[in-house]
Parts: structure tokens; C-alpha cells; sequence
């Protein structure tokens, strides 16, 4: 299929790409490999993103959410990197167990080369984003359902989707040092996402779910 140029090819060129995998894929070896529910009958995947659920179909990756209407934020309706990221879980990823432990960015694959990008996309974001402001972080974690970590001067984990985990640290900053932030990855993501890439993005989506909450 070709696909004409356009201002949107950043992100319209992956999606579709991945769009027409998944539409020639089966979705039953789909469902197994992420472990994600497949209901034959209406052919369409359940999944949770940021404690939202959605119907996914298939093959026409039509997405709506299922609950939490209050929110009023649901990145897997309308946001690309969401939709590209979940296209490609869906595609190559798996679902494994997470053994208990979080890893950095730096020790996931390929976590070294794109950290300098990942540091300024999502560390320097949720720092910047968030760190003089720890009242509204934690308010929005509880929206999230998110628990409260003993690290930094506020810390949660929360999925991200089935069975990923995220933890989220902020360091208040003072006259001496600026805010700082810290995200770790339960150790099954590398199973899921392939790429460092990948990580970064769901650090980006994550995110944007934040700063919508706090509108």
C-alpha cells in the first residue's frame, strides 16, 4: 500500500505499518502471546492503559474505553504514540511474569543509547512537570489507583498496562538544587517492548495522562 507524504508521516508512517500487520495477524495467537482477554464473538481484545479499560477490535483496531467516563482523558482513543505503542505490543510483544524487581532505563535493551532522549522526554518532563508541585502529584496517583513506594519525597507504581509496572519518584527541588525524577520498569517490559525506544514512549504517554489529570 503506498502511503502519500505528508506533515504526519512521523507518526502516521509507523502506524500504518503496524496497522496492516495486526490486521493480517490471527488474533487468537495474539491474545495467548499478551495474554490480553480475546472475545471471538464481538473479535475484539480487552485492555487496561493507565487504569482505563478499553475494547480493542479486530481487525479494524477500533478502540473504546470502558469505564472511568470522569477521567475525561483516554489516550488510546486519540493519541498516536499510545495507539502505535499498543499496535506493536500487540504485534511482537509478550507477556511474562515480572519477577518483583524494576529496572532503570539504562538496563533495558537499548536503554544506554537512547538515554539521553529518554532523560529529556521523560525524566526532565515529570521533574520539571511536577516536582514543586507533590500535592497534585499524589492527588493524581490516587485517581490512578497508584501505591505509594518509600523512595523520594513522593513515589508510586501503577500499571501501565496488563501486567507492566511502573514506578514514578520526584525529589523536590530547593534554592540549591532543582527538582529531579526517577521511573523504573517492572523487569517483564523488555518481554513486551523490544526496544528502548518503546520504554521511552510509554514514559511519554504516561506522562501526558499526568498532565491531563491535573487540568
Amino acid at each position: 500500500m503506498e502511503i502519500p507524504y505528508d506533515k504526519d508521516s512521523k507518526e502516521r508512517l509507523p502506524y500504518e505499518h503496524y496497522l496492516e500487520k495486526y490486521q493480517s495477524m490471527d488474533p487468537e495467537e495474539m491474545a495467548n502471546r499478551t495474554a490480553l482477554p480475546w472475545d471471538a464473538e464481538t473479535k475484539t481484545f480487552t485492555i487496561r492503559l493507565m487504569n482505563v479499560t478499553y475494547s480493542v477490535s479486530w481487525p479494524e483496531y477500533e478502540v473504546h474505553h470502558l469505564d472511568h467516563e470522569k477521567m475525561g482523558f483516554f489516550p488510546l482513543e486519540d493519541a498516536f504514540n499510545a495507539r502505535i505503542l499498543i499496535l506493536r505490543y500487540l504485534v511482537d510483544g509478550g507477556a511474562v511474569e515480572a519477577s518483583g524487581k524494576f529496572l532503570t532505563y539504562r538496563e533495558v535493551p537499548w536503554g544506554q543509547v537512547y538515554f539521553k532522549q529518554f532523560q529529556g522526554r521523560c525524566l526532565m518532563r515529570l521533574a520539571y512537570g511536577f516536582g514543586s508541585k507533590l500535592d497534585l502529584f499524589r492527588s493524581i496517583m490516587e485517581k490512578l489507583d497508584a501505591v505509594p513506594v518509600k523512595t523520594g519525597d513522593a513515589g508510586y507504581e501503577f500499571e501501565f498496562i496488563n501486567g507492566l509496572k511502573l514506578q514514578f519518584m520526584l525529589w523536590e527541588g530547593d534554592d540549591e538544587f532543582p527538582p529531579s525524577a526517577q521511573i523504573l520498569f517492572s523487569d517483564n517490559f523488555p518481554a513486551a517492548f523490544v526496544m528502548g525506544e518503546d520504554m521511552a514512549v510509554v514514559g511519554d504517554v504516561s506522562i501526558n495522562v499526568l498532565k491531563a489529570l491535573s487540568k
